[in-house]
């Protein structure tokens, strides 16, 4: 029988409360499915972080993906919002707001950024996609992101 677009709603919602609440690695894994193969990926030039651009497959990878983010990045003020829900493919779409700062050189931006999340008959998610601002986690992580803004309010300054 297929979930309610409630029931799936739910079940992402899960996974996002506890990613916003920066639960620990085992609580997040606990949403991935443990009788399907399951990959995370998040979508963006590999050469630019070291959790962009490539498949984490299986929970022993997810997890390596989500330590790679812990051990870059930190947020505050996580929320998420427009969810959409298919029942029919047990898919989950849902945008998410968050304030990142790259750890080692302490640069911050906002970020809008979107999840999609399949989920089996268990709903539980097989599939954990991410679409996020490569470019300014790799310029943060350059620490070249507040030059760039600096630079660019000059340039705004100047034509006004």
């Amino acid at each position: 029988m297929a979930p309610t677009r409630t029931q799936l709603q739910q079940a992402a919602q899960a996974l996002c409360d506890d990613f916003a609440q920066k639960k620990d690695l085992d609580s997040l894994l606990s949403h991935f499915s443990s009788s399907h193969q399951v990959t995370a990926v998040e979508h963006g030039e590999q050469c630019l972080a070291p959790f962009l651009g490539r498949p984490f497959s299986g929970l022993k990878n997810i997890r390596k993906y989500f330590e790679l983010l812990q051990e870059h990045l930190t947020y505050e003020n996580m929320e998420f919002s427009a969810w959409v829900v298919d029942t029919e493919t047990r898919k989950v779409s849902v945008k998410g707001d968050a304030d990142f700062t790259w750890t080692s050189t302490k640069e911050t931006w906002e970020e809008t950024f979107t999840y999609t999340l399949d989920f089996d008959h268990d709903l539980k998610v097989t599939d954990y996609q991410v679409w996020a601002d490569s470019g300014a986690a790799y310029l943060a992580r350059k620490g070249q992101l507040g030059e760039l803004r600096k630079a660019e309010e000059k340039s705004t300054l100047a034509d006004n």
